[in-house]
């Protein structure tokens, strides 16, 4: 059959699986759009209020979902408002395909109305970028662009595709759903010797990144027949139950103190998916001073970077870990696993304020009332403190911007949550300095149907930065405590969702029980004291 570009564009996503995109129209995009509308029986198009929102809303919906996020801007403005969103994906190695469309190819490199190269501007954060020049070489490019996201190390793939293209018209033969490049087999001589080396220790610890989430049954089955602890990164969280006798938290830079030791007194540390950041080992003379490295990861590009390994295995998490619970004795390190779960049991509480809601009180209402919710959190100290306390349960339910770390991630991916998870609740836990960068979303949250609950921690300050301030800058509190008269309740009602405002514990449980009887979307402000730390 013979289709215009627009056309090959929403077919190539329906026959690659795509059921959801996330868009906001253009001049270059006008046709795509037009196209999309005939097949809205098929593809569901969610309008964000900002194309920032919109990608994080499509980095959300795939790390929910386990798809690829698909998202649609114009070109000049449209288009770079994507690159944080690209760069957020990048960072924490999510699935993505940005389209964008372009000026005319007669136009380009003129300086034309709204003209920019975004590929040349998005080369350092997406694992590749097209620019389309042909309009026969336009559906083998999408195609690719999903192959490429989603094989190996996943992250996002940009495509550019000029507004000619799109009017252009050609021959379309459809092709089945893309197949994912299966990665190269771990190497045998390299599991057999890490088998050796964690049956020889004493005191082994299993650190999780973001790239074992997606092997958590795995990585389980491996912690429990060997009795290995288990730390994890930021992204990492919900490999393992936080409940689980064999898990320690998070370490690195807030980390827990039970990890922390397990880090430090570790004769083997047994890395699964994790790229070693700064908040994670620091100096890696500091990391885990005294113990062997088994690094293991998909993308090789990761090994002795940061840290140096005395074994690396190169393969998918999952496999990895299955071959090694094979291999290794059961039971190897049962005592210094018994030890660290004591230590972690024992890490005090501290107790809630009278005054102000506590930051964990309010983590602890929300795992009650809803305990299969999905969490998603902006960045800051409100990030850090779910981080810390959430007793997250079930993978891919912990939604963060980890590597960038963008303040104004968190609506627009919360956003993306529903939309990927219709039938969980999902709960957005920010700060009123995230917020106010992102309060906008909130619009489409309405408008789509999606309702999403926003937990508040409004400090009215910005919390991270105040701290930091406190404890390197002689508490020279300078612009960190912006003063806003912003009332988010009425700001709430204003966007049509419902308001709560709570100054303690107990209020903001009542609230938020209110919140999920409404079943729309929902604004709590919940006041906490301005010096409580992270």
């Amino acid at each position: 059959m013979t289709l215009t570009g627009a056309q090959i564009i929403t077919e190539v996503l329906t026959e690659q699986g795509v059921d959801t995109v996330f868009a906001y129209p253009g001049a270059s995009v006008l046709g795509v759009f037009d196209a999309l509308g005939d097949k809205a029986d098929a593809l569901r198009v969610i309008l964000p209020a900002h194309e920032q929102g919109g990608c994080h809303a499509a980095d959300a919906y795939a790390r929910v979902s386990g798809k690829c996020g698909v998202m649609i801007a114009t070109s000049g403005p449209g288009a770079t408002n994507l690159v944080t969103g690209i760069a957020n994906a990048y960072m924490d190695s999510v699935p993505l395909v940005a389209i964008t469309g372009n000026v005319p190819r007669s136009l380009m490199g003129r300086d034309s109305f709204q003209e920019v190269d975004i590929c040349g501007v998005t080369m350092p954060v997406t694992k590749h970028g097209f620019l389309v020049q042909d309009i026969d070489s336009l559906a083998t490019t999408l195609r690719e662009a999903f192959v490429i996201a989603m094989s190996g190390r996943p992250g996002p793939v940009l495509v550019d595709i000029p507004k000619d293209i799109t009017e252009e018209r050609t021959g379309y033969i459809p092709v089945g759903h893309y197949r994912v490049r299966a990665a190269a087999p771990p190497d045998e001589g390299a599991i057999r010797a890490a088998s050796e080396l964690i049956a020889r220790s004493k005191r082994p610890l299993l650190f999780c990144g973001g790239g074992a989430v997606n092997a958590s049954a795995a990585l389980r089955s491996f912690a429990e027949r060997c009795s290995v602890p288990v730390a994890v990164s930021l992204m990492g969280l919900t490999a393992l139950p936080s409940t689980h006798p064999l898990m320690l938290g998070m370490i690195g830079m807030h980390g827990t103190p039970a990890s922390h030791i397990a880090g430090e007194r570790c004769d083997l540390l047994i890395s699964a998916g994790s790229r070693f950041s700064d908040r994670v080992a620091g100096n890696r003379r500091r990391f885990a001073p005294g113990a062997k490295l088994i690094h293991i990861d998909i993308d090789p590009s990761e090994f002795d970077k940061n840290v140096v390994s005395d074994i690396h295995i190169q393969g998918d998490a999952g496999a990895v870990l299955t071959r090694l619970t094979e291999l290794v004795p059961p039971n190897a390190a049962s005592g210094w696993a018994d030890e660290l779960a004591e230590l972690a049991r024992s890490a005090p509480e501290k107790p809630d304020s009278p005054q102000y809601a506590s930051p964990r009180g309010i983590l602890r209402a929300v795992s009650e009332a809803a305990a299969d919710a999905i969490i998603v959190t902006d960045v800051g100290q409100h990030q850090m403190w779910t981080a810390q306390h959430y007793p997250f349960s079930m993978p891919r339910s912990f939604v963060t911007s980890g590597g960038l770390g963008a303040m104004g991630f968190g609506m627009g991916a919360a956003v993306g949550a529903k939309a990927a998870a219709p039938h969980r609740p999902v709960v957005l836990i920010t700060g009123d300095g995230s917020l106010h960068m992102d309060m906008a979303e909130m619009a489409a949250a309405v408008t789509e149907n999606l309702p999403v609950i926003v937990a508040v921690m409004n400090n009215n300050a910005l919390g991270m930065a105040r701290q930091w301030q406190r404890m390197y800058f002689d508490a020279r509190l300078r612009y960190t405590s912006p003063a806003r008269q912003t009332d988010f309740v009425k700001l709430a009602e204003a966007f049509g969702a419902a308001g709560y405002r709570a100054h303690t514990t107990e209020e903001f449980s009542r609230a938020f029980r209110a919140a999920l009887d409404a079943g729309r979307t929902a604004l709590i402000d919940c006041r906490i004291d301005p010096d409580e730390r992270v």
